[in-house]
């Protein structure tokens, strides 16, 4: 039985459907919230990570005498020191907690330094000596994937290998169009950077406060490499300051927990920014290969595609982010044929993993790019050629999953399409000009276009993973009023959960006081905040605590008030079937605790067969699509994004405010993975690791968003909601390319576009 069938569906004041205030939002407006990197011991060391400058190079030798000789050294610690598995990884573990002969990327991590201030352990740490023998760099993912370049991993570079047939792979088409598309490499760009602190206790074991995505893999990753029983590794969220996925991987966890055990002390660790763009995975850099074939009417007959993902020098999940390129690889639309290939490789540029949109990204950015191409050979309107060939309820995916919840693809091109268009000022606002009050132009050679686009996205873990969260609610009397806490290991990453959390509680219960308590290993899994899967599982179990909680609190009602019907609690009053308040809850309750643990599991899936690519692969899919509107300066290549509107399914908007705010933020990151944002590299070397090089949006490059939300209801998610926070990041970059396209008339078959892309300098 699914939580929804035996869930209260009411809205309080503050419950399911409202946009009460979060709880940690007036503390993070006024600064004075507490995030990882505020952690304070009075007898804390602080710890510094030394890291390869070679992408690719043997180490022959490692000397650490100097730096342990400097005064304030506590601890100079290698491979040697690493005292459990020098191996961690969250799909495979292939990766040294630090490195022992060769080193796979620049940035890899060969030593740590403990040290009674900042600046000396940096010091310390420019004094020791590593040897190395420098490699050729593998650096090309294609070449990687036909077994070019040295053998990085044993077995060799290719991670996973993904197909998807589909269909007759025969058939023949009237309208046949092709292109070569690339993603570039995308930073999460999160404001916090890496940062916790590990103590030690009297007994061997060690507590982690850290901010995370995932407390428990962290844990299991983290007692492999110490030798230690879990029990004996104790992990709670620090603040965390965003995630978007580049939190999934270990950063600073193992290394932080070494040094601790290893000087008996608390040690502190933070990125500074450069150090965060070595220290975390990236978005998967993709160049994929595309097919497309129609007939005269524009109704797709085949599509065929190879996607290659560049992994990096270490696996994290890419072997996920594959399966999801391959499986939504054609897009929200129905196609008779299928043939979809994609690889996800090792090379030796920075490591990639986990990114909002998670593979969808990349693949949406080329099936998008194809649909404009393919209404454009068949003379047909952009937005009619995809409704035409819109999913709906009841559609079969290429790996044969029948979409059984809503999919309203074409009514959310439709909704874009009536929206009025942005005028066009005759004044002249410097503001709304691309290149903005730098004066670049007045207004010459400035020329408007419209672009569309639609996106597909699975929602929560696929292929068979044990996906669930625990949760543990509590009834009782505090300070003479009824209150509930609510105690998970899901990571709040600034998404909102511990709101959503409440406001189920509320809708279960009937009471308004909710309590948060710290998120930590002493529950049970909460599994990752990614896949847009938060709400959806952890809500679920919330819910379903709640469900088990109210039984036992209204046979205890109806004890006390000798009732033989129903009752409910609504307001923190007890109430009649039909509505009469009969007592305070406080009164009646009395000294009872109701608690309740409860694991909720999602729907199970399967893994996609190895050949054909076929079955039931996941568990939801979410819709979103955007209408862009954009000016391009054609002389000096500048764009401003003029307006940015979007439809989106959530099935249920469980915090209507929160929507929106999600919705705006994935759009944001769509827009800069558009036309600024990419980590360029050069022989594997990142080129531009700080946020002066690395552009991201600001609020004046984001455009005004009229946003439409659609309610379709999920009938096998909790309250019907659907994921909300991946999709709007999965259409927002497409559409804004074919809004420039428009203006311009240019290809542009690479992110970001750049301005010698619309110049041709």
């Amino acid at each position: 039985m699914t939580s929804t069938e035996t869930s209260k569906q009411t809205t309080t004041e503050n419950g399911v459907g409202a946009s009460p205030r979060r709880p940690d939002g007036t503390v993070k407006v006024r600064g004075e919230f507490a995030y990882s990197s505020d952690l304070w011991h009075e007898d804390m060391l602080w710890g510094a990570t030394l890291r390869s400058p070679h992408p690719y190079a043997r180490i022959t030798g490692i000397d650490i005498t100097e730096a342990l000789a400097v005064q304030g050294v506590y601890a100079v610690l290698t491979h040697e020191d690493v005292p459990g598995v020098n191996k961690y990884g969250l799909e495979h573990a292939d990766q040294p907690v630090l490195a022992v002969d060769v080193v796979r990327y620049q940035g890899e991590p060969v030593a740590l330094v403990a040290a009674d201030h900042p600046e000396t352990a940096r010091r310390a740490m420019k004094r020791i000596k590593v040897s190395y023998e420098v490699l050729e760099p593998v650096t090309d993912s294609e070449k990687a994937a036909a077994g070019e370049g040295a053998e990085l991993h044993p077995g060799g570079n290719v991670v996973r290998h993904a197909k998807i047939r589909h269909g007759d792979q025969s058939l023949k088409a009237d309208v046949v169009v092709s292109g070569v598309y690339e993603v570039g490499m995308q930073d999460q760009a999160f404001l916090g950077p890496e940062s916790g602190m590990a103590i030690p206790d009297t007994e061997g074991g060690v507590d982690l406060y850290v901010a995370t995505q995932w407390l428990h893999v962290d844990q299991q990753q983290i007692v492999a490499a110490l030798g230690l029983p879990k029990e004996k590794v104790r992990l709670t969220l620090g603040g965390v300051g965003g995630a978007f996925g580049g939190r999934e991987d270990l950063s600073i966890q193992v290394h932080a927990c070494l040094l601790a055990l290893h000087t008996g002390k608390p040690v502190k660790m933070v990125y500074n920014r450069e150090e965060s763009f070595y220290g975390h995975v990236h978005r998967h850099p993709a160049k994929m290969y595309y097919e497309h074939g129609a007939d005269k009417d524009g109704r797709l007959v085949y599509v065929k595609a190879k996607l290659y993902l560049d992994g990096g020098a270490y696996a994290s999940s890419t072997g996920a982010v594959v399966a999801n390129a391959a499986t939504l690889g054609v897009g929200p639309y129905n196609v008779d044929s299928a043939s979809v290939d994609c690889w996800g490789v090792y090379t030796n540029n920075p490591p990639c993993g986990a990114m909002r949109g998670f593979g969808a990204v990349q693949a949406s950015f080329a099936y998008e790019s194809q649909m404009d191409k393919l209404a454009e050979a068949c003379g047909i309107d952009p937005v009619d050629i995809r409704i035409r060939n819109a999913m709906a309820e009841g559609s079969v995916m290429p790996t044969g999953q029948v979409v059984d919840s809503a999919a309203p693809v074409a009514e959310l091109l439709e909704r874009l399409r009536a929206k009025p268009l942005p005028v066009t000022h005759e004044e002249l606002d410097l503001r709304r000009m691309p290149g903005g009050v730098s004066n670049t132009t007045h207004g010459e050679g400035v020329v408007r276009g419209v672009g569309y686009a639609v996106g597909i996205k699975n929602i929560c873990f696929s292929e068979g993973f044990d996906d669930y969260s625990t949760a543990r609610v509590r009834l009782q009397l505090v300070g003479g009023e009824p209150a509930a806490t609510v105690h998970t290991a899901a990571c709040e990453v600034g998404q909102g959960l511990v709101t959503i959390m409440q406001q189920i509680v509320r809708t279960e219960l009937g009471i308004e006081q909710v309590t948060i308590l710290p998120m930590d290993t002493n529950i049970g899994n909460g599994g990752s905040t990614s896949a847009s899967r938060q709400s959806y599982v952890t809500g679920g179990a919330v819910q379903a605590a709640c469900v088990a909680v109210r039984s036992g609190l209204h046979k205890h009602l109806a004890g006390k008030l000798a009732v033989d019907g129903k009752l409910d609690v609504v307001g923190n009053k007890v109430v009649s079937a039909d509505g009469n308040v009969l007592a305070d809850l406080a009164d009646v309750l009395g000294d009872e605790v109701f608690d309740e643990t409860v694991e909720w599991r999602h729907r199970p899936t399967v893994p996609i067969d190895s050949e054909t690519g076929q079955g039931n692969a996941h568990v939801q899919y979410g819709f979103a699509a955007h209408r862009a509107v954009v000016d391009v300066d054609t002389e000096l290549g500048l764009i401003k994004v003029v307006a940015l509107d979007c439809a989106q399914d959530v099935g249920k908007a469980l915090n209507p405010q929160a929507v929106l705010g999600q919705i705006q933020g994935g759009s944001a990151q769509g827009l800069g993975l558009a036309v600024m944002e990419e980590i360029q590299t050069a022989g594997g070397k990142i080129r531009n690791p700080s946020f002066t090089d690395y552009l991201i949006p600001t609020v004046l490059d984001m455009p005004p968003m009229d946003i439409d939300v659609l309610e379709r209801p999920d009938p096998n998610a909790p309250y019907g909601l659907r994921g909300v926070g991946e999709p709007p990041t999965i259409s927002s970059t497409p559409a804004i390319v074919a809004a420039i396209r428009a203006a311009t008339g240019l290809a542009l078959t690479r992110v970001p576009v750049r301005p010698e892309h619309l110049t041709g300098t």
